[in-house]
């Protein structure tokens, strides 16, 4: 009696264990690789990497597919830490003026 409790118990085990279910997918979006810890923009403010388009404004960042869009929400945990600008100067607000 035992020995068929324990088999029916093992074989429900086993069922549950095997049974797959599809993923879930709600919009099919996927969200774009983080970016580098250094980011350096030119003259728009255009980045790409890792197969993706990246615009930054406002202090955000959005990523696409291509460079018309659509745009979605970078999160934040996926920011780079510093953004240089290539062909400006570090001093951008004393441009023109001389210091002693």
């Amino acid at each position: 009696m035992y020995k068929i409790i324990f088999t029916a118990l093992v074989t429900v085990f086993l069922l549950n264990g095997c049974i797959v279910v599809p993923a879930h997918h709600d919009s099919g979006v996927v969200v774009a690789p983080a970016l580098p810890v250094v980011v350096e923009l030119g003259v728009e403010p255009y980045y790409y990497f890792s197969g993706y388009y990246y615009y930054y404004h406002n202090n955000r960042w959005s990523y696409a597919n291509t460079r018309s869009g659509p745009w979605l929400d970078l999160p934040p945990n996926r920011y780079p830490k510093e953004i240089r600008y290539r062909g400006r100067d570090d001093d951008r607000g004393n441009r023109g003026h001389d210091r002693d």
